[in-house]
């Protein structure tokens, strides 16, 4: 290797163009935070104390009589419509919860909103969930927990998708530490339009451990979920071309031709799927131009970027730092601050938010700066290809969201200097420190794959299996594909491994491609443990994880849905 291609570090001390494709439109939005969690959250209460399931359902997986669940839902996937904007109200799909046994905090609801709902629980429960799939016509489903450590048959993976009319019965012990998981849909090929028309919710693990460091609660504990959406004159969510749309008038199962269905099919169908989906309007919590209305307290902002594509570079408008506390499922050893933060879809942000020595009628946002090299496929041809509509482009710096002081409240928290206790582990102690497993991302025809090889639902490679409580390193390289259509160099994808949580060891990229990374690299959170990476292209980014509790096949893939449902997805297998 020449000295032009030799890699640029980072090691973890820690401290074309493209347009998409609808016009949308976007309204305010808000959402006020009282004294009380009710001005968030509005509880469920408890009903039957049986499982219901709705009449003409088969069950596809059914609930074990010898597990006692300490928590059980029942969790419908159908679809309804809301308000989003003044005047027509939007079709959307959503999950629809019923509390059947628990503590009725267990279950909440983000009011007025499409998601769905928020599960709280404590390490060592024990949980079922009877999932209803009551979808259009040839729309299987089923539900990934995204970052809980569970069972193969109970973790989402697509082969268990069930079929419209079906039920699959969940039941699991949560072993995870305290933090902020989600949950998803996971079917072959249709995980992006299923998630973008509104199947997403949040899981919130608590401790111990995580109690005694009075971090705060309630009104004060705020889940964030971040997406981009667009909206058509008549209020529809537009995706790829298509709409949600009244299923009994649509052959699309669910999803309507809207003005571009030409991007749906051909060509610029497999253009979608390589670029990925970019909408034009922020959401937060389900709604446009959203405020969050505070008092002079410290907040705990819960970040997820639940979105199909976009990247995001987090930072307050005032240029303080932002405080991390945790990121993906669990809290960090201690607290870390940055400048920015950089967020890819499928990862969270545990946000310290010190709003307690601002004065009532102040003003802050949340912010997405400015940064570049995240997507670099395509030549002087992929703008006129990819220009009509006007979503911002990746990278674009905007606002996503206001908080604005309007009330003075005494505060009392300070933040801790200690936080988990994390089993770190060394990267001595990988079975194959010195020849790590190689991952490579890239291009080839049109499609994004994973070490050549498209999705097989079924199978796992013998260089995909790893041995239970193994302990390994990953090396996953975004490759270059000099030659291939349109000279691509390659986009950002954000990996995420199913069954196992990891930390990231180490980062380095290509000199040729170092000027985007510089844009991003010091908002890399890289401290903990993790379930999702983003891996800029040129990078070379190495993994350290331990295989343990759970043998079986598990799906690891880019969280850039697009990529997804086209194929970029593989699965490793855990032997015994």
């Amino acid at each position: 290797m020449n000295d032009s291609h030799m890699p640029i570090k980072a090691t973890h001390q820690h401290p074309l163009t493209r347009r998409n494709f609808i016009r949308g439109t976007g309204l305010a939005g808000g959402l006020v935070i009282g004294s009380g969690i009710h001005s968030l959250l509005s509880s469920c209460s408890p009903q039957s104390s049986t499982t219901e399931i709705a009449q003409g359902n088969t069950v596809a997986r059914g609930p074990n009589a010898k597990f006692i669940p300490d928590i059980e839902i029942n969790l419908k996937a159908a679809p309804t419509t809301v308000p989003i904007l003044p005047g027509q109200t939007t079709q959307v799909w959503s999950y629809a919860a019923q509390l059947v046994k628990g503590d009725p905090n267990s279950l909440q609801t983000i009011p007025d909103s499409y998601l769905g709902p928020i599960i709280r629980v404590r390490k060592g429960q024990r949980v079922r969930v009877n999932f209803q799939n009551n979808l259009p016509q040839g729309q299987a489903s089923i539900v990934h927990w995204h970052g809980l450590i569970l069972p193969e048959e109970m973790d989402g993976h697509p082969r268990f998708a069930i079929g419209p009319g079906q039920t699959y019965v969940y039941e699991f012990e949560v072993i995870n530490r305290a933090g902020l998981n989600w949950f998803h849909p996971h079917p072959d090929g249709l995980t992006g339009q299923q998630a973008y028309a509104g199947l997403a919710g949040l899981f919130i693990v608590t401790d111990a451990e995580e109690e005694a460091l009075n971090l705060p609660t309630k009104a004060y504990d705020v889940p964030i979920v971040l997406q981009d959406r667009t909206l058509d004159v008549d209020n529809q969510l537009l995706y790829l071309g298509s709409k949600i749309g009244n299923p009994r008038n649509s052959n699309m199962g669910g999803m309507q031709q809207g003005n571009s269905g030409q991007f749906s099919n051909g060509m610029m169908g497999d253009m979608s799927s390589m670029m990925g989906f970019l909408g034009q309007n922020i959401f937060v919590n389900g709604k446009p131009n959203f405020t969050l209305s505070a008092a002079t307290r410290i907040y705990r902002l819960r970040i997820l970027n639940g979105s199909n594509s976009r990247i995001y570079k987090l930072a307050w408008s005032s240029g303080e730092p932002l405080t991390v506390i945790g990121t993906d499922g669990s809290l960090l050893t201690h607290p870390t601050k940055r400048k920015y933060v950089m967020l890819a879809p499928g990862e969270r942000i545990d946000i310290w938010a010190d709003f307690s020595k601002l004065k009532v009628g102040t003003e802050v946002s949340l912010n997405s700066l400015a940064f570049s090299g995240a997507e670099n496929v395509g030549g002087s041809n992929m703008g006129g290809m990819m220009s009509s509509g006007n979503a911002p482009e990746l990278g674009s710096a905007m606002m996503l969201f206001n908080v604005k002081i309007e009330r003075e409240e005494k505060e009392t928290l300070r933040l801790p200097s200690q936080l988990a206790a994390l089993p770190l582990l060394r990267p001595e102690d990988a079975v194959n420190a010195t020849q790590p497993r190689p991952i490579e991302l890239s291009l080839k025809g049109m499609k994004w794959v994973i070490n050549g090889q498209p999705f097989e639902m079924n199978t796992a490679l013998p260089q995909e299996t790893v041995k239970l409580n193994s302990i390994e390193q990953w090396e996953i390289v975004n490759k270059l594909n000099p030659g291939a259509m349109m000279d691509a160099k390659g986009m950002a994808h954000p990996i995420h491994l199913h069954g196992v949580h990891f930390q990231v060891i180490s980062r380095e990229v290509l000199p040729e491609l170092a000027a985007g990374w510089q844009t991003v690299k010091d908002g890399y959170v890289d401290e903990g443990l993790k379930d999702t990476v983003m891996v800029m292209p040129g990078e070379r980014v190495k993994l350290l994880m331990k295989f343990e509790k759970y043998s079986g096949l598990f799906a690891y893939h880019c969280h850039t849905l697009e990529h997804e449902d086209a194929g970029m997805m593989r699965n490793y297998r855990v032997k015994e």
